[in-house]
């Protein structure tokens, strides 16, 4: 599995929308400079966040984003999942039931069953929350 620059990006631009939550909208021109990311990706990303009810969009001269919710009801894995579709190791494992005519004799199905757990566990236990916490352990500060 190899996450796209699509969904590190927006774990980054949800990340830098909770650490400078100040209570006024956040600018895509600010994140992008932060982040060193161009402003029309970020919008591309913005806009799937915003349909999906996770950003709330503030619109006029003073206008940009903010979280919808608390930084702890985030997964990495609603994030990720959002903008990468399924993060199974392999298509059998994409559908919710496997239809591979295979799977009855197929040896690695095993195997990719504990990876795609192990990558679940993870994503989904994750939050947004500990991302910040973990950028305010590395920098000391709010700078990402």
């Amino acid at each position: 599995m190899k996450i796209s620059t699509k969904g590190r990006y927006a774990l980054r631009l949800m990340l830098d929308l909770a650490v400078y939550d100040t209570g006024d909208p956040v600018r895509i021109r600010d994140i992008a400079a932060r982040q060193e990311i161009s402003e029309k990706y970020l919008e591309q990303i913005i806009s799937i966040l915003n349909k999906a009810g996770y950003v709330k969009s503030i619109r006029g001269p003073q206008g940009g984003y903010h979280l919808m919710k608390d930084p702890a009801q985030y997964t990495v894995g609603m994030i990720l999942r959002l903008t990468e579709g399924s993060l199974a190791p392999v298509a059998c494992l994409e559908d919710e039931v496997n239809a591979c005519e295979r799977q009855e004799s197929c040896v690695t199905l095993r195997l990719w069953q504990m990876l795609n757990q192990a990558v679940s566990d993870v994503v989904d236990r994750v939050t947004l929350a500990d991302l910040v916490e973990w950028h305010e352990e590395k920098s000391g500060n709010y700078i990402i």
